[in-house]
């Protein structure tokens, strides 16, 4: 397996396996990986002849006060993951290799954006869509593989690469989660014991709004009562948002109609975490 910092040199790589009729699968990442990037990886192993991981912390697309310095990093220990799932090539840019000095072009989205973690992070899916497309015209991918947990995030690259004509397939994996339901993510890092065992709380709401979902219930506002008064009774938990939106574009919804998702972001302590599920009728 190579590990690359330079564009040149990765697009060069990619360029003998295009030339040997090689398929290439990518997974985008900001590092730190988890059980959920490996199974992007293996997915990605088994649909392509060579795979490339990016590990790129991306600032543009933290906003102020957001946890950009903290973010973990183990290069070693991702390189073991990536070595052992699969992966061909891991790309380790540092932020001079992606942005020069006077960088200036940003690939904005309306719509999709302005909702979910948009309204609360309204610079975030700028900084997203630009270093993903960017990305992508550096390794030129056939296919790239995002996790669900990201929901909107996936919403939002699926409709860039239609709305820009990009040549890639964009390929949405499930959400992989720890024994007691939490969804895995880098950020679960920063949890003291008490506040892991209190994270719980997210999935917790998420399975009985199902239930009701399943049970008949077709009132958002009734799921979002149930996910709120959940949540409401872990004490170390404070809501960012509870949303029932369209699934495709990411509206909120009054009615439960069509392919709906189920989103919520919270905040355990000083840690904002991520959930969803998508109900399907």
């Amino acid at each position: 397996m190579q590990l690359e910092d330079r564009i040149k040199k990765v697009k060069e790589v990619i360029k003998q396996w295009k030339k040997e009729g090689l398929t290439v699968g990518f997974i985008p990442t900001m590092g730190y990986l988890h059980e959920g990037h490996e199974s992007l990886i293996k997915k990605a192993s088994e649909e392509n002849d060579r795979v490339i991981v990016s590990i790129f912390v991306n600032p543009i697309q933290f906003g102020p006060n957001e946890d950009l310095e903290n973010y973990p990093k183990d290069l070693d220990r991702d390189t073991t993951l990536c070595l052992n799932a699969g992966a061909d090539l891991i790309f380790n840019p540092d932020k001079e290799e992606m942005y020069f000095d006077d960088f200036c072009t940003i690939v904005n989205m309306n719509g999709l954006t302005e909702n979910l973690c948009g309204k609360s992070r309204p610079s975030h899916f700028a900084g997203v869509c630009t270093v993903v497309s960017k990305l992508f015209n550096i390794v030129t991918p056939d296919k790239a593989y995002f996790g669900q947990k990201d929901a909107q995030q996936l919403a939002v690259i699926k409709r860039m690469v239609r709305d820009l004509s990009i040549d890639v397939e964009i390929v949405g994996c499930s959400i992989i989660r720890e024994e007691d339901g939490l969804a895995k993510s880098s950020r679960n890092t920063y949890l003291s014991k008490e506040e892991r065992i209190a994270a719980i709380v997210l999935n917790k709401s998420l399975k009985l709004a199902k239930e009701s979902l399943e049970k008949g219930e077709r009132s958002s506002n009734n799921i979002i009562n149930s996910i709120k008064n959940t949540i409401d009774s872990e004490k170390l938990a404070k809501i960012d948002y509870i949303q029932v939106v369209d699934a495709l574009s990411m509206e909120n919804i009054q009615e439960i109609k069509g392919p709906t998702l189920i989103a919520i972001a919270i905040y355990i302590g000083k840690t904002r975490l991520i959930d969803n599920f998508t109900f399907k009728m």
